[in-house]
């Protein structure tokens, strides 16, 4: 299976809130700088979700993501689509509650937008926390 990161420094990410506001700390940057001691961390709610736009099409057929244990989702579901259009169904997946990095399929989809949403998190408040997040692939 072979795939690159299709995240890049064009890609624009989206997030449903972040704890207390405090985006020097826990912002959604710290998904994807490579370093294991930083996070996002979001703030309570009972859905949070993450959006990922692409500079071009890409054909995406795995996310790798790391969250905290305890502060992981029960239940992912993955949207994609075009610029300019809805949304579509893409993948569902269902993590562990670890630590460790986890990879799920996405059946090779072509896409120009991602949205993430986590639901049920393993946190009572409903929060989540991501030290790694990675959309790998071809870019088409």
């Amino acid at each position: 299976m072979a795939g690159a990161s299709l995240i890049c420094p064009e890609t624009v990410s989206r997030v449903s809130s972040i704890l207390n506001r405090e985006a020097k700390q826990f912002g959604k940057k710290y998904m994807f700088d490579g370093n294991e001691e930083t996070c996002w961390n979001s703030d309570q709610g009972s859905t949070q979700w993450l959006t990922l736009e692409f500079p071009q099409p890409v054909q995406a057929s795995r996310i790798q993501i790391q969250f905290q244990g305890g502060f992981s989702s029960r239940k992912c579901v993955v949207q994609g689509g075009r610029k300019g259009e809805g949304l579509l169904p893409v993948a569902e997946f269902y993590p562990e509650d670890t630590n460790s990095l986890q990879t799920f399929p996405l059946g090779d989809v072509q896409l120009e937008k991602l949205k993430i949403t986590f639901e049920n998190s393993t946190d009572f408040f409903g929060r989540i926390v991501i030290y790694q997040l990675d959309v790998l692939g071809e870019k088409l």
